[in-house]
């Protein structure tokens, strides 16, 4: 648990990742892990950097999670990163 929240700590202003760029670098198997982990203990953490691999919000917090974004100057188009914007899984 402490590992993940060391990664999405680590996640700048203004950038993000993915749940599977989270479950990769902290040796995780499931992207869903980062994902429950974050639900149950990360409200202290810059959870709205971290996207699904699609680069959508989750769907229960993607009006907070994206206006979030957007204060710290990310382009969101239709919702969500744009591919071009968006790092391969294991490429971080």
């Amino acid at each position: 648990m402490e590992r993940v929240r060391a990664a999405v700590r680590a996640i700048p202003p203004g950038e993000t990742s993915s749940y599977g760029e989270i479950a990769d670098r902290t040796g995780l198997r499931s992207p869903r892990l980062v994902g429950r982990i974050l639900a149950e203990d990360g409200h202290d953490l810059p959870w709205h950097r971290v996207l699904r691999a699609d680069g959508s919000c989750a769907p229960h917090i993607a009006a907070e999670q994206s206006a979030r974004l957007r204060a710290e100057g990310v382009l969101l188009v239709d919702g969500r990163l744009p591919k071009q914007l968006r790092r391969e899984s294991g490429s971080a």
